[in-house]
């Protein structure tokens, strides 16, 4: 693997009180949001081999709409291990798929944000923040590991 897109999913609506998380859908700015994120994508070239996504709903949802502006985008597989994920986590699946050139992982926070800074900072304790629809591209020059990547893009609706 030498890119790795981390799209946070974009805005859901509120949890209801007793609900399964999982199932919490997109509001309609969070539609917007993940349109716009394929939209920049798409603006910037960049195109995933791989898509691995969280089965919650408003992930599932966010990928497919920012995927739907990318002219012949990847299947999504679901991921289950990514729902929850520690950024340990994360690398460990993300060590399962690279055999492929590039992979975007569609996940919740605090795991992409602090993916995000493990892999460029070394430290996950030292995350920024990721908003809802963020996106972060990452290159690789060597193996997946701690402080190995490079921030070369960085966005947010």
């Amino acid at each position: 693997m030498h890119e790795l897109i981390l799209l946070r999913h974009a805005e859901a609506q509120p949890a209801s009180p007793g609900a399964d998380d999982n199932v919490r859908r997109l509001s309609g700015r969070g539609e917007q949001e993940a349109r716009a994120a394929g939209a920049w994508l798409k603006s910037h070239g960049i195109r995933p081999d791989r898509v691995l996504c969280s089965p919650s709903e408003r992930t599932c949802a966010t990928a497919t709409l920012a995927l739907a502006a990318l002219e012949r985008a990847p299947t999504m597989e679901e991921a289950t291990e990514i729902y929850n994920a520690t950024p340990g986590e994360l690398l460990a699946l993300l060590d399962q798929h690279d055999d492929v050139n590039t992979v975007m992982l569609v996940g919740h926070n605090p795991g992409i944000e602090r993916l995000v800074a493990l892999l460029v900072e070394g430290r996950s304790d030292e995350f920024r923040g990721m908003p809802p629809a963020g996106l972060a591209v990452l290159h690789l020059d060597g193996p997946l590991e701690p402080g190995s990547a490079r921030l070369d893009a960085f966005w947010s609706p």
